[in-house]
């Protein structure tokens, strides 16, 4: 039993090139089933999504004022630019919350007025976000 094709005649022809237009090279060919970005920025808005921060912790009246003295205590030692246990809030720029930074380092400035302590490092950590600080014995 033979079955008949629809495209028997030409099966067997050679294959077709165009004495007009250049071969595509293989590269260019494969170039047009490249997959694309139809959204782009999508897979960057979802890695900020997925990215953790930390709420910022509130304070009771005792840790306040707990840290009030040891900031008192600070601006009248000041010129000896001791150095500072110390651990704040940094509020993230793009989402809410934020993370926590802990470290020692040296006191520059208090300034009461403005609530802001300014540290060797340059930072300039707001009296508000600090969580807990002290000021650490340095042994002669």
């Amino acid at each position: 039993m033979e079955r008949s094709h629809e495209y028997d005649d030409i099966i067997s022809l050679p294959h077709h090139v165009s004495a007009e237009r250049p071969h595509m090279p293989m590269i260019d060919r494969a170039a047009q089933f490249a997959p694309f970005a139809a959204l782009t920025g999508y897979g960057a808005a979802i890695e900020e999504a997925a990215r953790l921060t930390d709420q910022k912790l509130e304070l009771d009246e005792e840790q306040k004022q707990v840290i009030s003295k040891c900031l008192f205590e600070l601006q009248g030692r000041i010129k000896e630019h001791p150095a500072v246990a110390l651990t704040y809030f940094i509020q993230d720029p793009r989402k809410s919350g934020g993370k926590y930074k802990s470290g020692t380092v040296a006191a520059e400035k208090v300034d009461g007025l403005a609530g802001v302590l300014y540290l060797a490092d340059g930072e300039a950590v707001s009296f508000d976000d600090i969580y807990t600080i002290e000021i650490v014995k340095q042994t002669s």
